[in-house]
């Protein structure tokens, strides 16, 4: 009755028995035959040329990422509840050598266009102010809210007038895309997207994300920053592994309509409860300290966000048995 984080969750069957094929003799870092596969696999998947590189986090992937977009003396527009800022302790700064984060406004830790507009039009055009060099979100949001195509369009056309690399947070981008049921192609490279940190952990994956270059050529310098931060692993086969074995069959896909499903059946219990509309794995709900300690008493462990709030995240693993003992126990909540 685990509902605190899906990081927490088993990694998935495929996983594992990827894991175990991979466990044999084969070329060391990067260029064995599973890491070798990426490239591929990923430009059929999004329908263009793409580079991938696999990382063993989201920080790392979102890292490499930026610091593909933005030099030391830049920065990067984020929304100001976004993972980047509030969830990967100055790690931004610490790759990007010193770069700043731009924080800007919107519901539910959702990016707005106005708002990305505002905190671009607050910098003087002088030496004495930082420049943006990268705009960065989260797919799905802190409070699980997706954006649709056209919402990550906008923000791509500004990118592009204002002459902004662009990337997405992904970590939990299966979750968005089965929710938005959007063209993926549509959801990233065709919007603008340049950068995406595709996650696979929070999924079902057990230690491995995939960094996607829409611009192939970005790739290039992030091999000698992976190498030079520590992240290029001698054994990289069992991390291509994972990712390949999730894209086979769309086990990716079938994961997250899983955990959506799971968050779906809580957002019905809820009722008048909920603070955000529930758009992938997160449900976030309204209850008091008591009622709070009262599902706790029952068994269930959740995440306490802000005052009077709680969070509660669905895994690839729980159905609906796992779930409705909550969901029951919340319909009953006064």
């Amino acid at each position: 009755m685990h509902f605190f984080s899906d990081n927490a969750a088993p990694a998935c069957p495929q996983v594992i028995d990827a894991i175990a094929a991979a466990n044999t003799l084969d070329v060391a870092y990067d260029g064995d035959r599973w890491s070798r596969q990426l490239d591929g696999r990923f430009s059929d998947l999004f329908g263009t040329d793409v580079r991938v590189l696999w990382t063993p986090s989201g920080t790392s992937a979102n890292c490499l990422a930026l610091a593909a977009l933005c030099q030391p003396h830049g920065a990067v527009v984020c929304h100001r509840e976004a993972h980047i800022n509030t969830d990967e302790a100055g790690a931004p700064g610490f790759f990007l050598l010193g770069a700043k984060l731009l924080l800007a406004e919107g519901p539910g830790a959702k990016l707005t266009l106005d708002a990305a507009k505002a905190v671009l039009d607050a910098i003087r055009p002088d030496v004495h102010q930082v420049q943006a060099h990268a705009l960065s979100i989260t797919n799905a949001t802190e409070y699980g809210l997706t954006y649709m195509p056209d919402d990550v369009a906008a923000l791509g056309d500004l990118c592009r007038e204002r002459g902004l690399g662009f990337h997405m947070d992904g970590a939990r981008f299966a979750n968005a895309v089965v929710s938005t049921g959007a063209d993926l192609a549509d959801l990233t490279w065709r919007a603008g997207v340049d950068t995406l940190s595709f996650g696979f952990i929070k999924n079902g994956g057990m230690s491995a994300e995939a960094l996607v270059f829409f611009k192939p050529e970005l790739a290039d310098a992030s091999l000698y920053r992976r190498k030079r931060a520590g992240l290029l692993l001698s054994k990289g086969r069992f991390l291509a592994a994972q990712i390949l074995a999730m894209l086979d069959d769309d086990v990716w896909l079938d994961n997250a309509r899983a955990a959506n499903a799971g968050a779906a059946l809580l957002a019905k219990a809820a009722g008048d409860r909920l603070v955000y509309p529930v758009e992938a794995n997160e449900v976030f709900l309204r209850v008091t300290p008591d009622e709070a300690a009262g599902l706790r008493a029952l068994g269930f462990d959740f995440y306490d966000w802000a005052p009077g709030e709680v969070r509660l995240v669905t895994s690839w693993d729980q159905r609906e048995a796992a779930i409705r003992p909550l969901a029951d126990a919340i319909a009953a909540l006064p």
